[in-house]
């Protein structure tokens, strides 16, 4: 797997981000082994049933880009979820890059390999997707954590 990152030690928020509740898309293009055809994204968006799950998972979107490209957004962030996802749906993963977490995209200026500081708008966006203040309103600037805490993006592809 290849793409967007986010780095932080800025625990609270990475626990609000990713919890479950908030639901945070994560939007991934998936190339697949076999043709992706109209049962599958069906399936997928319908819900699939995954040996670990009671409840079938859904995807919130799929679009095939390709005959063997889909871009799927999903709001879970579980273990391996959306390689497990197509082999429920009769397909096999052979490469996957996340484009984007909330509204937040991989810049695509960014050399791959290279990470990036989150500016003030980055971030502004980063926790209006996740319904959070990055930092508290009524701290001045220079209480509050550094700046790496911000979080910083990075494309972690093969060079």
């Amino acid at each position: 797997a290849t793409g967007l990152l986010l780095l932080t030690d800025d625990g609270q928020f990475i626990h609000r981000y990713t919890s479950p509740k908030k639901a945070v898309p994560k939007v991934y293009d998936v190339r697949t082994r076999h043709v992706v055809d109209r049962g599958q994204v069906a399936a997928l968006l319908d819900g699939v049933q995954l040996h670990d799950d009671p409840q079938p998972v859904a995807a919130l979107d799929c679009v095939p880009v390709g005959e063997r490209c889909v871009r799927l957004t999903v709001t879970q962030g579980r273990y391996h979820l959306v390689k497990r996802m197509l082999a429920a749906a009769g397909n096999r993963v052979e490469a996957l890059h996340r484009v984007s977490i909330g509204g937040f995209s991989l810049p695509p200026a960014l050399p791959v390999g290279h990470w990036m500081w989150l500016g003030e708008a980055e971030i502004a966006l980063l926790a209006g997707s996740s319904q959070l203040a990055m930092s508290p309103p009524d701290l001045p600037r220079s209480s509050r954590a550094p700046a790496s805490s911000a979080g910083r993006l990075v494309d972690d592809s093969e060079p």
